[in-house]
């Protein structure tokens, strides 16, 4: 998904609802540290997308999500999640990275995850595509194996979780 893409959405999900501010939190939220990403990189036609100050409530975005009309005119659409569908480090929201809008004025927000933030919770998930993503983000130096392992120790899961996670982080850092 394109950035222009991401605007869309989050213009359309402020329509339906009486929220501005979004946390976006699935692959696209690279877009909040690195906006010119290569579209290679960004393949996911889903914006997963939580209303900042209704973070429970993701009924209305089913508007335009999957399998909407939305969905069907222009080939993306909205992801309803919320804050417990990702698996996340201690103080997440802290590193929230502000992604810049084209035309802010509209008083529209929208915030990221920080990328090492996201590789937890890719190895949370540990889906084939997120093994690539994991695996491409190092190729390309996005994010630090040291810091991807502190954010491991800070992430609340139990202890065999984690290990899964580590031997996994250790099995992609091995196919580079």
């Amino acid at each position: 998904m394109k950035k222009s893409q991401v605007e869309h959405v989050l213009r359309a999900a402020s329509r339906i609802c009486d929220d501005k501010e979004f946390v976006i939190i699935g692959s696209q939220s690279l877009h909040g540290k690195y906006p010119d990403m290569a579209d290679d990189m960004m393949m996911s036609f889903e914006l997963d997308l939580i209303a900042k100050n209704r973070p429970g409530d993701t009924d209305f975005l089913n508007t335009i999500g999957m399998d909407s009309r939305f969905h069907e005119e222009f080939g993306y659409y909205a992801d309803p999640v919320d804050e417990k569908t990702a698996v996340l480090p201690r103080k997440w929201k802290e590193r929230l990275v502000h992604l810049k809008l084209d035309g802010a004025d509209t008083g529209l927000k929208a915030y990221c995850l920080e990328p090492h933030d996201l590789v937890v919770a890719k190895l949370a998930a540990g889906r084939d595509k997120d093994k690539i993503f994991i695996r491409e983000l190092l190729r390309h130096n996005l994010v630090k194996l040291d810091v991807i392992g502190k954010r491991l120790a800070q992430t609340p899961v139990p202890p065999s979780q984690r290990a899964s996670m580590t031997a996994l982080l250790k099995m992609i850092e091995a196919m580079q």
